[in-house]
């Protein structure tokens, strides 16, 4: 079986990151070895939360992990609560990555246009080292903007983003895209993507960019941000990376899948810090191929 080394936290509430990650993975058929950076009573977008951070034990980890020669098919870094865990994510994969391993790096740093309260400029250069080990990055826009230009310049071009017509707008992440895969040497698909179809429709793409073709991959938008919809289409995408699996069907398969649960957090009214109905489609991503 496959095995997926997860560096993320691990919190109690908000369907996110490590209790994101673990459930996809596992359907799909590969062990995930999780490496949790923090335990948090809920995730940070509650009013009120405990964290137990674990930077000082993640060496102890990698150590430990090392005495018993672990070798990972596949390494997964989200959530990173500063520029010293991102330092550490980067150690890890220098430790533990060989020829055949596939890395995704999740760059969360922001979103909306603006950055998470964890945001700062030693953050996110240490996160412009750790995507060059990556083999795919999950960015949002505003991820994507921070690792070109840093905070002030992902501001201005924000501002400019508001002006665009839906078509300059496409053409403006298009060349975005480009920039990151020529910069960081790595397939990127840039995520949540929110525009209107020709008809007015309200829609949400991903833009996947390899080195010589783009691929748009577009549903109807429902519901607004919920909290773990990045982990959970980065992780079904790193279940089928380490398997060979084509990108572009792997975003349409998360996309799918986010879809169904997006809908019924929608129609229960679920808030958004509460995370999706994911776990009734599961079953949807189950690889039952030996």
């Amino acid at each position: 079986m496959k095995r997926i080394a997860v560096l993320n936290d691990l919190s109690g509430m908000g369907k996110c990151s490590l209790t994101a990650a673990i459930p996809v993975l596992s359907v799909m058929g590969v062990q995930a070895c999780p490496l949790p950076t923090a335990v948090l009573s809920a995730q940070t977008g509650f009013p009120s939360y405990y964290c137990d951070d674990y930077t000082d034990r993640m060496d102890i980890l990698m150590d430990e992990w090392q005495k018993m020669r672990f070798h990972p098919d596949g390494i997964y870094t989200g959530f990173l609560a500063d520029a010293l865990q991102a330092e550490k994510a980067v150690d890890f994969i220098q430790r533990f990555k060989s020829t055949e391993t596939k890395v995704l790096v999740d760059p969360v740093m922001g979103d909306d246009g603006e950055e998470y309260s964890v945001y700062t400029e030693e953050l996110c250069e240490k996160m412009r080292i750790l995507v060059q080990e990556a083999a795919v990055i999950t960015p949002n826009v505003t991820e994507a903007l921070l690792l070109l230009y840093g905070s002030r310049g992902m501001h201005t071009e924000w501002q400019k983003l508001a002006d665009l017509s839906t078509e300059a707008l496409l053409e403006y992440i298009q060349q975005t895209g480009r920039l990151l895969t020529e910069k960081f040497q790595a397939e990127t698909v840039i995520t949540g993507i929110s525009h209107e179809s020709e008809d007015g429709q309200k829609c949400i793409s991903n833009l996947i960019c390899q080195k010589n073709s783009q691929t748009w991959i577009t549903t109807k938008k429902e519901g607004g941000s919920y909290s773990g919809t990045g982990d959970l289409f980065a992780s079904v995408l790193c279940a089928d990376m380490v398997k060979g699996r084509d990108i572009a069907l792997s975003v349409q398969k998360a996309v799918n899948f986010l879809a169904k649960g997006i809908h019924d957090a929608v129609k229960e009214g679920t808030d958004r810090n509460e995370g999706i109905c994911f776990e009734t489609y599961l079953y949807e991503l189950a690889d039952r191929r030996r």
